[in-house]
């Protein structure tokens, strides 16, 4: 697994209010010193906040950003310690509505605004359960100037708690989304992704989705099997020149 360091940086764990009166946990990174920093949303995977998602607000931080990742399970539960990933999406993943989410995220952008975060410039980033998360905010959040979606679901039917998905409301993204897909990834069809370029062609965010042949699911997940070296590198790239190509950097 990679590990960025922390030095030049302030980095741990912060507490965010809410708009419910909930106190969410967060863990952000940022230059030591200094201010007006780009900000940018990191979306857990349904693994929750752990170290790969932080040394991802690290990298961000490292580059001059503030990176700021919140537990977004927070009132459903805590799947650290759950291996199983069907006991993480039923106990908690499933009973998680996408309004909670939404509203968490505006309250995180609130508190990076009263931070070091210039607000202004502000990017999110998203990986798996995330991936779905940043396509949505997207279309939610008109302070977002871009957004990259790390293999996030595209189409599913639509329930009480996920009314809408990417697919649906990609007309409507308020921001360019850089979608970052595997060819061979089990969980989200590649015909889902054809929709979805199809339904982008509708809107006029400008934005675009990569597939990488041959990866799987999670490519870029550094501490798992999953993982392609090249592919994650040459991902981790093109969103960095995304987001400097819209001013978040």
């Amino acid at each position: 697994m990679i590990t960025t360091d922390t030095k030049g940086l302030t980095a741990g764990e912060v507490q965010i209010p809410a708009k419910d009166g909930k106190t969410m946990p967060a863990y952000r990174a940022v230059p030591a010193k200094g201010k007006n920093y780009p900000v940018v949303l990191v979306v857990e995977e349904i693994f929750g906040v752990h170290e790969h998602i932080k040394d991802i607000c690290r990298r961000f931080a490292k580059l001059g950003y503030l990176a700021i990742a919140p537990d977004l399970f927070l009132r459903q539960g805590d799947p650290a310690g759950m291996t199983n990933i069907q006991e993480i999406i039923g106990k908690v993943i499933s009973k998680v509505p996408d309004a909670q989410v939404l509203s968490d995220l505006d309250a995180v952008v609130d508190w990076a605004g009263k931070q070091k975060g210039d607000t202004k410039k502000l990017a999110v980033t998203g990986f798996c359960w995330g991936g779905r998360i940043t396509w949505l905010y997207a279309a939610h959040q008109p302070k977002v100037k871009a957004g990259a979606a790390w293999y996030g679901v595209l189409s599913r039917p639509a329930s009480e708690l996920q009314p809408k998905h990417p697919v649906d409301v990609a007309a409507g993204l308020k921001a360019p989304v850089l979608g970052l897909y595997g060819e061979k990834d089990n969980g989200i069809p590649l015909d889902t992704v054809e929709k979805m370029r199809a339904a982008l062609q509708q809107g006029k965010s400008g934005s675009e989705i990569v597939v990488y042949p041959g990866a799987p699911h999670g490519f870029h997940a550094d501490y798992r099997e999953s993982y392609r070296k090249a592919d994650a590198e040459d991902a981790w790239k093109k969103l960095l020149a995304w987001f400097k190509k819209y001013g978040v950097a």
